[in-house]
């Protein structure tokens, strides 16, 4: 915006797009402590966050009817809502978020998009995690889950995911499925700093180590990080290479091994992780994804991801007591 004089003009169609969201909202700024919070606010910070990052597209021609901030807006919205199937989805928003996004494309086109957005959902996460004070936590804890894919052996036979989807064993809820893994690197309040997908056998020690591997970064930034993991990740070869790059692996012994120190004050924090599977799972439809191929689903693990992210991320902003609650933005 810009003062010609004669008071502050828009000067960009964002902003009025932006208004169209608020319409008989009463809205101070996300940085006040009094901003109503509800799923309006939060998907009117969250674009206006993500289209300022974009900035102005680079490809020439006309641009698109639904922008890259828009599109990861609307994705943000279905995770949030637990509308899982993308056609209801599509009929749902003129009813409910009338006006929210000017144009609406068909599923297909949807879900193409969707999925091919796929690294920019990514970057978002990082972006606004990062947006965040609970990102520079001395703290990490980790874990993976089961991300089911199919149940029947039809499916199992016929599905895109074969090769990448396995059959593997969940010892939390004693159960077998097909599927890959979700592993998790988290602060303690939930807020995503790394994760990968892979399949349901994978070693979760080797998975947590090419995940800080890929973005060096992380722990360089951090000298004497701390990670909380459990007895899946007991290794003195995993130990020497996080030594090594100024972080520690903290997590209970084996019975036959003598306890480390402070390991009895472990089980608390190791529940945090469980909190935060939970939250993925029974708010956010983790496992009733409905992907078919590898980018279907890994797109829809980090739609919800980035759903966790953006509600932690405006919960912290405005203050709000729990800093991963949903329940002021799933209805």
């Amino acid at each position: 915006a810009r003062d010609d004089g004669g008071g502050v003009r828009a000067t960009t169609g964002r902003l009025a797009r932006t208004s169209v969201w608020l319409a008989g909202v009463k809205v101070k700024g996300v940085d006040d402590l009094f901003v109503t919070t509800d799923i309006h606010t939060l998907l009117t910070a969250l674009y206006v966050k993500i289209d300022d990052w974009l900035g102005k597209p680079r490809r020439t021609g006309r641009p698109p009817k639904l922008s890259d901030a828009e599109l990861i807006t609307m994705a943000v919205a279905q995770a949030l809502l637990g509308i899982r199937s993308e056609a209801r989805w599509l009929r749902f928003l003129p009813r409910h978020l009338p006006g929210a996004f000017p144009y609406l494309p068909g599923q297909s086109g949807y879900n193409k998009r969707l999925r091919a957005a796929l690294p920019l959902l990514k970057k978002a996460i990082r972006l606004v995690a990062a947006d965040t004070d609970l990102w520079f936590d001395d703290v990490w804890v980790t874990d993976s889950t089961p991300v089911e894919c199919g149940r029947s052996r039809p499916t199992v036979k016929r599905s895109d995911l074969a090769g990448w989807a396995v059959y593997g064993y969940c010892s939390s809820h004693s159960r077998f499925f097909w599927g890959l893994r979700l592993h998790l690197i988290c602060t303690p309040s939930g807020l995503p700093i790394a994760w990968s997908l892979a399949d349901a056998k994978a070693d979760e020690r080797q998975v947590l180590a090419a995940a800080l591997e890929e973005d060096p970064g992380l722990l360089a930034a951090r000298p004497g990080q701390l990670i909380i993991a459990d007895k899946g990740y007991v290794s003195a070869e995993l130990d020497r290479w996080l030594a090594e790059r100024g972080a520690r692996l903290l997590r209970p012994s084996y019975r036959n091994r003598t306890p480390r120190p402070g390991e009895h004050l472990l089980k608390p924090v190791r529940q945090l992780i469980e909190s935060v599977n939970d939250t993925l799972k029974g708010q956010l439809d983790l496992e009733l994804h409905g992907g078919r191929s590898i980018e279907g689903v890994g797109v829809r693990v980090a739609q919800r991801l980035l759903a966790m992210t953006a509600a932690i991320w405006h919960n912290r902003a405005t203050g709000q007591p729990l800093t991963r609650s949903l329940i002021a933005y799933d209805h």
